[in-house]
């Protein structure tokens, strides 16, 4: 039997969720040395915005403020992995430190939503999730091409070419 989430429950973590995801790749754009990892991480941050607004507008709950102040507020430096690009950034690389930490929580909500989704029942939530998923893959999949191109890998459409012998 699964667990009923509400819609305001659903708009409520993904508010936050999307929250946590602007402010981290907000910060690693601004300590990102190389610029192309730095387009990747504010195009991300901006997608994030994107997210929020559109779930603000369905959200009825008053505990965010409006979507202007709320953005505005300061990371939540409890966070564990804005923490960790934090710790991340004296060193050498750390477009490389925070692509590897972008991979693993954009990896880790897919898993989250998709479990949480399994778990809905009614369909207007469910369909929250979904799309919460399907973008963050595509999230996932960017970082893991940016990530290729740091650390000088070879891109997947290449790889028929240099098949081992």
């Amino acid at each position: 039997m699964g667990r009923e989430y509400s819609v305001q429950e659903a708009l409520k973590l993904a508010i936050k969720g999307e929250k946590d995801s602007m402010d981290f790749y907000r910060k690693a754009a601004s300590v990102t040395k190389n610029e192309r990892a730095q387009k990747v991480f504010d195009l991300l941050a901006n997608e994030e915005v994107g997210h929020l607004k559109a779930f603000f507008d369905h959200y009825k709950g008053g505990e965010f403020g409006d979507v202007a102040t709320y953005m505005a507020q300061p990371p939540d430096t409890k966070n564990p992995t804005y923490t960790a690009l934090m710790k991340a950034v004296g060193e050498d690389t750390p477009e490389q430190a925070a692509l590897e930490l972008a991979i693993k929580e954009e990896s880790a909500c897919i898993d989250q939503y998709t479990v949480m989704a399994k778990d809905i029942i009614d369909p207007l939530v469910k369909a929250i999730f979904q799309g919460v998923i399907k973008e963050t893959e595509k999230h996932l999949a960017m970082i893991e091409e940016e990530y290729r191109h740091v650390m000088a890998m070879v891109h997947e459409s290449d790889q028929d070419i240099y098949v081992r012998e």
